[in-house]
């Protein structure tokens, strides 16, 4: 054996070490839809109830998936028909090396709504996915009846990094063999614990642990966690590049605390925009969903019962 076809084996077993089975997020049908340029993207519904469709959107980290909404879904679908969608990179969504852009999540969410859903929706998005649902309606307005934003990202009084920072970094994290050395201490059972448990007030549920565990360990599971970590899929000036420009549906912010982002500005531009609102469901540090889930779905239908839906 050539020392070249020993790396190349070596390679092959590491990766295979790396890849455990994925099951399903949720206990329903899961399907897929074709995206721009053929991303393949899947996604759950239960469609069995009547009424207003609810599209559930989970956040982006380092592990996320549908399973992050579980509790939302598993809530709602006996009560009106629910979405939720592995976003491209995550979940059982395809994983490509490249491509992972605000515009093509934002471009994903619109094509969902327009092609799947094919109504009106009550939308419910987590963190980052707040800008790239906020950016889908200022591209391609009238698919959402109204947004409700958890633990939403871009109201910090910081300033994040600009596009040169991650086209500075992200090719470093890139690079050949330290990609994914890098990923995988990120992506190690311990460092799951710690980074997903710093977002609740208490112990973080096994299984939420367990199924971010394994949707790290899925064939280029690295590629949209590392664009994330370079901070490419944060638009700068979201406040007034996308927030503000939702001035025609009601829009319901969730935020206490959370560990990676602050809220500073929230309660100010609130108050400048009327068909905004605010609630805390204190104490939850982003996930109250979990932790909180009789305050969350409250906080949501009464929300809902306000604006019509």
């Amino acid at each position: 054996m050539t020392g070249e076809t020993r790396i190349a084996t070596k390679r092959t077993a590491d990766q295979k070490a790396r890849e455990i089975p994925l099951g399903e997020a949720v206990d329903a049908p899961r399907s897929q839809f074709t995206g721009a340029d053929g991303w393949r993207i899947a996604y759950y519904a239960d469609t069995g109830a009547g009424g207003r469709p609810l599209v559930l959107v989970h956040s982006v980290n380092a592990a996320p998936s549908s399973f992050e909404v579980k509790p939302l879904f598993e809530h709602y679908r006996s009560k009106r028909p629910v979405y939720s969608l592995d976003l491209p990179g995550f979940g059982h969504s395809e994983r490509r090396p490249a491509g992972y852009t605000p515009e093509l999540f934002a471009d994903v969410l619109a094509r969902f709504l327009e092609q799947v859903v094919g109504q009106p929706a009550d939308v419910a998005a987590l963190s980052l996915s707040s800008e790239f649902m906020a950016r889908a309606m200022v591209d391609k307005p009238g698919s959402v009846a109204s947004l409700a934003l958890i633990a939403p990202t871009g109201f910090s009084q910081r300033v994040p990094p600009g596009p040169g920072f991650g086209r500075i970094v992200h090719p470093i994290l890139k690079t050949p063999g330290l990609s994914q050395f890098l990923f995988d201490l990120v992506a190690s059972r311990r460092s799951i614990r710690h980074y997903l448990g710093q977002s609740f007030v208490g112990e973080p549920p096994q299984e939420i642990l367990d199924y971010a565990y394994a949707t790290s360990h899925q064939p280029g599971a690295r590629h949209a966690p590392l664009v994330f970590l370079s901070m490419q899929l944060f638009t700068p000036g979201a406040v007034d590049r996308l927030y503000a420009k939702l001035t025609d549906l009601p829009v319901l912010a969730i935020a206490d605390r959370d560990p990676y982002i602050d809220f500073e500005r929230l309660d100010d531009f609130v108050a400048r925009h009327p068909n905004w609102s605010r609630q805390r469901l204190a104490p939850n540090m982003g996930l109250p969903q979990w932790e909180r889930l009789p305050e969350t779905v409250a906080a949501l239908d009464g929300f809902w019962a306000k604006s019509g839906g």
